[in-house]
């Protein structure tokens, strides 16, 4: 059975494609900053499935710590990364915005993307076969409002996600991305507002995506055919018609 590293396994879309994938018997190496939670996951898992799971905590930020976890891994033999590890920070306007925000945003989601892939995809040209799925966002594709930084980082990774298939087709290396709308079952918008939780309630009054969702789209993705590639979906809620249009009308 294949083995698959997920990036921000420890939450939202990280989790529920961990949970989905241990049910069909895939190996899992989870990653995150948050040691207990990914413990806590690991033992949820193994009381319902008969699989290998390694835990690596560490935080994508840091090139020296991505290294030193991923030297863990025994036999460097990977079928399948999952970018996963991601975050949006503070809502403002361009003049007004955080650089510690923007910092934070361009470390994890474009640098710690690039020093994860770089190690994984160095093992899968060496084995000539594996797949990568970067998980990107409608803000990728849709500049909106406040969004800028985030934004631009997420127009990185869909870029990254086209560059990196055209450098690793020939190695027999699937690459591709899933760019979803708004996802609920996530930190998402506790950290964008720094914990607050009143500011985070953004999806009270009509029904998003669901973690789980995008879990089986990735799962849909992982189990095509080798001679399949799937380069990118763009998924949203049926009330989200893009960006910034939401029918909030009541769930």
């Amino acid at each position: 059975m294949k083995t698959v590293l997920i990036t921000g396994a420890s939450s939202g879309i990280g989790r529920a494609t961990a949970m989905l994938l241990a049910k069909s018997g895939y190996n899992l190496i989870l990653t995150g900053r948050r040691k207990e939670a990914l413990d806590e996951l690991k033992s949820q898992l193994l009381s319902n499935t008969k699989i290998n799971i390694q835990i690596l905590a560490f935080d994508v930020r840091y090139n020296e710590e991505v290294e030193k976890a991923l030297a863990q891994i025994e036999n460097k033999q990977i079928d399948v990364l999952i970018n996963n590890a991601g975050l949006a920070k503070g809502f403002s306007e361009i003049h007004e915005g955080s650089l510690s925000h923007w910092e934070q945003m361009i470390d994890t989601n474009i640098k710690g993307l690039l020093y994860v892939s770089r190690i994984v995809t160095g093992w899968m040209v060496n084995q000539r076969s594996g797949q990568v799925i970067n998980i990107c966002s409608v803000a990728g594709k849709q500049p909106y409002p406040n969004g800028n930084v985030y934004c631009a980082t997420k127009h990185a990774v869909d870029a990254l996600t086209h560059t990196m298939r055209i450098d690793l087709h020939k190695y027999n290396i699937r690459v591709g991305q899933v760019s979803p709308g708004h996802v609920e079952e996530t930190e998402f918008s506790l950290v964008r507002f720094d914990g607050d939780v009143d500011k985070s309630k953004i999806y009270e009054d009509y029904q998003p995506l669901k973690s789980s969702d995008v879990a089986e789209i990735i799962a849909f993705m992982i189990e095509r055919p080798s001679h399949v590639n799937i380069q990118d979906i763009d998924v949203f809620g049926s009330q989200q018609a893009s960006a910034t249009i939401i029918n909030r009308s009541g769930r």
